[in-house]
């Protein structure tokens, strides 16, 4: 005979902490599955009895009641040494993960490469995955835009093809974040002013592009000169190289700061002073902007907060609560020493 002493510790139920939270089992449920039907207090009452009992809700349990895998997929249509080299997927991941770890989610990284678009398009749409946020996508992603006739989809960023335009995103104003920081150079004095792109076949690098031409123009400026950088700092530095040698310039703006830092290095290379011969301004305000050799003037973006405002859109879509299907959210100039 099994001794009280010795058996087993029965696990605490759904049942145990309604009565110990004095409320119903539906409520719990509620909470439990962060509705948004319950009060505050009620809330704090059933949270503490959850603490009290050291209740573990049931995940499988859950997913097959309610019919959801409990995943939401990150879809990075990237390789991974852009994922892992690039400041701006470390901030938006760590805003996705913050925002989740007060929910039941967990989240699934998709690296979806083009050649395997149709293998990532079967998993996330065989039940999976109850969401997915899609990131840095580009011109010939297709796959894409069919993904929200199957499940809840934000984008971090504007998508780029037509059959998306009624998907939600996430968000900054590219073309004025980038006029504006090359209105910065104008106003600093810089009478040549070249630009760095980002990859022509993403809205990032298409927007801010636009956004240094329109500046220019509005200045009436020449705005020719411009090299391709492809988001990386070894694209950055060559894109300098050959800036320098179609002509000289006293401005720089830089659509990101991982090129812009590859930029000041061959700006050094050949001699030059940043910015007492070249001002150069970046994008992002990313960790890359205080590494370069000398720290980055830069356009600020919230990569972490986009991040986590991009997970908590998905999980009111999950919700079927009302949602913004479009946010812009703000930038600003840092000034730093390069500019």
């Amino acid at each position: 005979m099994t001794s009280a002493a010795t058996s087993p510790r029965v696990a605490p139920t759904l049942e145990m902490v309604a009565a110990e939270a004095g409320v119903s089992r539906a409520t719990v449920s509620r909470v439990v599955n962060g509705s948004p039907k319950v009060s505050p207090e009620v809330i704090e009452n059933v949270q503490a009895a959850i603490a009290r009992l050291g209740y573990t809700p049931n995940r499988a349990a859950r997913s097959l009641a309610n019919r959801r895998s409990m995943v939401i997929a990150l879809v990075v249509p990237e390789d991974t040494s852009r994922l892992f080299g690039d400041p701006y997927f470390a901030a938006i991941v760590k805003g996705i993960t913050d925002e989740l770890d007060a929910s039941d989610y967990v989240l699934n990284l998709h690296l979806a490469r083009s050649e395997a678009a149709q293998k990532t398009l079967s998993y996330l749409t065989g039940g999976n995955v109850d969401g997915a946020l899609v990131v840095s996508h580009h011109v010939g992603d297709d796959f894409l835009s069919t993904l929200g006739r199957h499940l809840p989809v934000v984008f971090g960023g504007r998508p780029i093809d037509p059959a998306t335009t009624d998907s939600v995103y996430i968000d900054i104003d590219n073309v004025a974040a980038a006029a504006a920081g090359t209105q910065y150079l104008i106003d600093a004095g810089c009478t040549r002013i070249a630009s760095i792109t980002g990859p022509l076949d993403m809205p990032a690098g298409i927007d801010r592009l636009a956004g240094f031409q329109q500046a220019m123009a509005a200045a009436g400026r020449d705005a020719s000169l411009v090299a391709d950088g492809d988001f990386t700092m070894t694209g950055g530095a060559r894109a300098a190289r050959e800036l320098l040698a179609r002509g000289s310039f006293d401005g720089l703006f830089v659509a990101s700061d991982l090129m812009a830092v590859g930029a000041v290095t061959a700006l050094r290379e050949r001699g030059l002073t940043v910015p007492g011969d070249v001002r150069v301004m970046g994008f992002d305000d990313s960790p890359a902007a205080l590494t370069s050799e000398v720290e980055l003037t830069t356009v600020r973006q919230p990569s972490e907060e986009q991040g986590r405002l991009l997970a908590r859109t998905l999980l009111q879509l999950l919700r079927s609560e009302d949602t913004a299907r479009r946010v812009i959210m703000p930038t600003d100039i840092v000034v730093r020493d390069s500019a």
